[in-house]
């Protein structure tokens, strides 16, 4: 088993909101963690293994552009007792012969925890870089918050989450090569 740690500033996540007024975007780099795996010659996931991982995003460095927007989202999720968006892997199960794998695990936001599942794609980029990349669709009430109003503006309450993680086997003094 292998610990590819997480670059942040190569790794991003794109939020999709929609709203009555307009499409509502925030991009981000930050992620931070680490993916443990076992990984076979060609970089497919060895049967059998259990991966293992952790990522968290700093609330703070969500932005869609308009500070407005910005602030009312961080005062719903209430940013400053919860700083942090976490995921933790539960399980990854090879999902065809294409690198795409069937991703379980959970995601916590605002302190409370849900089980999601969905599809990811892993590429080797060389032989000490991986790339994940997924997406799925979150609806905020699940976590016990409502959607934004901002004047006029409703936020409806689902939203798309894609991220595209680059992780380097090793430690963070290794990443800066």
């Amino acid at each position: 088993m292998a610990r590819y740690t997480i670059v942040p500033d190569r790794s991003r996540v794109w939020i999709d909101a929609r709203s009555n007024v307009h499409p509502i975007h925030s991009e981000t780099s930050g992620l931070e963690g680490y993916v443990d795996l076992h990984l076979e010659p060609g970089g497919r996931l060895h049967p059998g293994s259990e991966p293992r991982g952790h990522l968290s995003l700093a609330v703070d460095r969500l932005k869609s552009g308009n500070r407005m927007e910005d602030r009312e989202l961080r005062r719903r999720i209430d940013a400053q007792r919860f700083p942090l968006i976490v995921g933790d892997l539960g399980q990854m199960v090879q999902n065809g012969s294409d690198g795409s794998y069937r991703v379980s695990g959970d995601v916590t936001f605002r302190g409370v925890l849900r089980h999601y599942q969905d599809l990811m794609t892993m590429e080797m980029i060389d032989e000490r870089t991986i790339s994940l990349t997924g997406s799925s669709r979150f609806d905020i009430r699940d976590f016990g918050m409502q959607p934004p109003k901002v004047l006029v503006l409703k936020v409806e309450p689902e939203v798309d989450v894609k991220v595209a993680i680059v992780a380097v086997e090793g430690d963070a003094d290794e990443r800066a090569e």
